[in-house]
């Protein structure tokens, strides 16, 4: 089983040689796509050193946000699973094993990387950071019916058909709770696994702040609450009698 690695990039000239390293040392059949989200530090250059395989990378001319970044990766994927991966070492490649397992063994669609379910290595950091996320976790449970215990993870794998069937049109962070009320809506069996985490702080740069929890907020209620559009054509479309 082939899989696709989209990687989200802005401005990580410090961490990205090393992530990239540590993605192209995992054993087993890949593609790497990175999408440059229109970084300005010297990111691109670094990035247009790695026009070989495995790594395709795409540049972005305006600076859109992590979700339209993944909205051009995933439309270039080719494999049969999809994870996503963060460029910023909070995530350490060799987890994406764990989240594969389950799709493996023919158990899961979708897979989540959870952060506070055990099972490795955590750097203690902002409190209200765990307290926001855990909030946001609840309320999108709520919204999806699912027992999630961290909606916001980075670290999300899917089969590829199921992207295929949703379309992405957040392209902040809201992302994460939209994918994540779109697949549970589609009703794919959806699974987590345990990972370590190595958090960095906002002099690390660390880039997601308040408003952005505000925007989860919104996502939330907004992607649980809307009718599909294949609900809809059902409930609008002329009868043939």
């Amino acid at each position: 089983m082939r899989l696709s690695i989209v990687i989200p990039v802005f401005n990580e000239q410090k961490t990205i040689r090393e992530l990239l390293r540590r993605v192209e040392a995992l054993d087993f059949e890949k593609e790497v796509i990175v999408v440059n989200d229109c970084s300005t530090d010297g990111t691109k250059e670094i990035l247009d050193e790695y026009h070989r395989p495995p790594f395709h990378i795409a540049h972005q001319d305006v600076n859109q946000g992590k979700g339209a970044a993944l909205r051009k990766g995933f439309a270039l994927c080719t494999c049969d699973v999809v994870v996503v991966q963060d460029a910023d070492l909070e995530y350490h490649p060799r987890e994406i094993l764990k989240l594969l397992q389950p799709i493996l063994e023919n158990e899961a669609d979708v897979v989540f990387g959870s952060r506070f379910i055990g099972g490795g290595p955590h750097r203690v950091h902002y409190f209200w950071h765990y307290v926001g996320n855990t909030v946001l976790t609840l309320l999108s449970n709520m919204f999806t019916n699912l027992n999630l215990t961290d909606m916001e993870t980075c670290y999300k794998m899917f089969r590829r058909e199921v992207l295929e069937k949703i379309t992405i049109e957040e392209s902040r962070f809201g992302f994460e709770p939209e994918i994540t009320a779109k697949v549970a809506r589609l009703g794919c069996r959806i699974y987590e696994v345990p990972i370590s985490y190595y958090g960095r702080s906002y002099a690390e740069g660390k880039k997601i702040g308040w408003r952005d929890g505000v925007s989860a907020l919104r996502c939330i209620v907004k992607y649980s609450l809307r009718t599909s559009e294949k609900q809809l054509s059902r409930h609008t479309a002329p009868r043939q009698d």
